[in-house]
């Protein structure tokens, strides 16, 4: 099988590194957990562990300026603009900057998770649905929001598409990384789609505690995508060579 790294050898080999995002996440809901988020630096900071947490744990598993780490290295870029991100949201007046630093994100992990296979049919799903949620976000937009939406439902659901594409379930190409990146950008569409009607269109119950679980769950998949990165570099290079 071409799934090379196995769900126990992951485990394995990465859980001891992902202790101290699992603890910052419990942390963060065991003081904010309830929706009662202020707009202190102490909020800041502790909603910004778990994403700070995953950027040593991508930078613990290998990186330099090599082409086998250019995945690794796109990975870590959106993770470090998630937290510029994560931290302009704290403060309601600069909403639009924390969108513009999730945007670049969104766009690095897109270019991470590359443009083979195409997979034309997924793409212009995610493109429907994106319409659609523009569609529905729309009545409740205005002035240069119109355009700022716009071009972030673009971007998220560019990046999704990439994701999803890179697991070929039926010629036995995925792997269980590829999997976690998958299920990782599905997470961050959810997410930013709660935050989108809770704030444009209508609360959503339990909004708060929705928007961050898939949150964390979708950097902690996306950040795993990283493990078996090195060796499709070097796949990829091989066959391009052959």
């Amino acid at each position: 099988m071409s799934n090379r790294t196995s769900p126990k050898t992951v485990v394995k080999s990465v859980g001891p590194y992902l202790v101290p995002f699992f603890k910052t996440v419990a942390i963060f809901f065991v003081l904010f957990g309830d929706d009662s988020r202020d707009e202190s630096i102490f909020y800041c900071i502790v909603k910004c562990l778990p994403v700070i947490s995953l950027i040593v744990f991508v930078l613990l598993h290998g990186m330099n300026l090599t082409e086998y780490y250019r995945y690794s290295r796109r990975i870590l870029i959106g993770l470090i603009f998630s937290c510029f991100g994560d931290a302009f949201l704290v403060w309601p007046d600069y909403f639009e900057v924390g969108i513009l630093m999730f945007a670049i994100a969104q766009f690095s992990y897109a270019r991470a998770f590359g443009w083979r296979p195409m997979k034309i049919l997924h793409g212009l799903a995610f493109a429907a649905v994106g319409a659609l949620v523009y569609m529905f976000l729309a009545p409740a937009l205005e002035g240069i929001m119109l355009y700022i939406v716009a071009a972030y439902i673009t971007l998220i659901c560019t990046m999704a598409w990439r994701a999803v594409a890179r697991v070929e379930f039926y010629n036995d190409l995925w792997t269980w990384t590829k999997l976690c990146g998958c299920i990782g950008s599905i997470a961050f569409v959810i997410s930013d789609l709660t935050i989108a009607i809770n704030k444009f269109r209508c609360p959503v119950p339990f909004q708060h505690q929705i928007v961050m679980l898939t949150y964390y769950a979708a950097q902690m998949g996306i950040s795993l995508s990283v493990v078996d990165s090195p060796i499709d570099e070097l796949l990829e290079k091989t066959l391009k060579a052959s």
